[in-house]
């Protein structure tokens, strides 16, 4: 039978599992609240990515619960949840990688973003911002609310000044953060693999003892 630590383990990793898939889809869900600022930082595209790997990480862990629950002697449902657990990792890595090499050319990226973005959207981060433009009032600036002139957009500071710092902050955060799920897949991954060879084990030892006739080991 598995030792009472690796079950310990086990336990704590499925939560922490758990804890990993309801906190994606909480912030997914969350940070689809009108935020001009949040909402330009992070798109839609992104939110259901995370929304998609948090449902990941909680089917596994429902599979796992199953795994878990059967006889010793069966161990395919902790198997399914270790092939789970490398889909969970693959994507990881990919919607980890997409937001990091967006931050490699963040200049360049959000500018395309502040083109693409409507009127108003631009005129909303105008106004959150105080700031006019994007480098500056004439690359792609909005005359009207906090820009109320040409003469007075031109005095201010480009947007990109401050969503820029901005973005970085966030977006390190973020792929930071779902890299760090890594780390529980890779655990949880490895305390499962340990769960099924100490099953198979205890089934082993459990069938040659019925072939000494159950008389147990020495």
């Amino acid at each position: 039978m598995p030792s009472k630590s690796l079950k310990s383990v086990w336990a704590f990793l499925n939560v922490a599992l758990l804890a990993s898939g309801a906190i994606l889809i909480a912030f997914s869900v969350v940070w689809r609240a009108p935020d001009a600022l949040r909402n330009f930082l992070v798109s839609n595209l992104d939110l259901t990515a995370g929304l998609i790997l948090g449902i990941m990480f909680l089917v596994t862990w429902l599979i796992s619960i199953a795994g878990i629950l059967q006889q010793n002697h069966v161990t395919v449902g902790l198997v399914v949840t270790n092939w789970a657990l490398i889909l969970d990792a693959i994507g990881v890595l990919i919607i980890g990688t997409m937001v990091w090499i967006y931050t490699l050319e963040p200049t360049k990226n959000f500018l395309q973003e502040w083109e693409a973005a409507s009127p108003a959207t631009r005129q909303a981060l105008q106004d959150k911002l105080q700031c006019c433009g994007y480098r500056n009032s004439t690359e792609f600036g909005i005359i009207g609310g906090f820009c109320s002139d040409d003469a007075f957009a031109a005095s201010q500071v480009g947007c990109s000044t401050i969503i820029l710092p901005k973005a970085d902050y966030t977006l390190n955060n973020v792929f930071s953060v779902i890299y760090g799920f890594m780390a529980v897949i890779i655990g949880f991954f490895l305390a499962t693999v340990s769960m099924v060879y100490r099953r198979k084990e205890e089934e082993r030892f459990r069938k040659i003892d019925e072939k000494r006739g159950g008389r147990g080991f020495v």
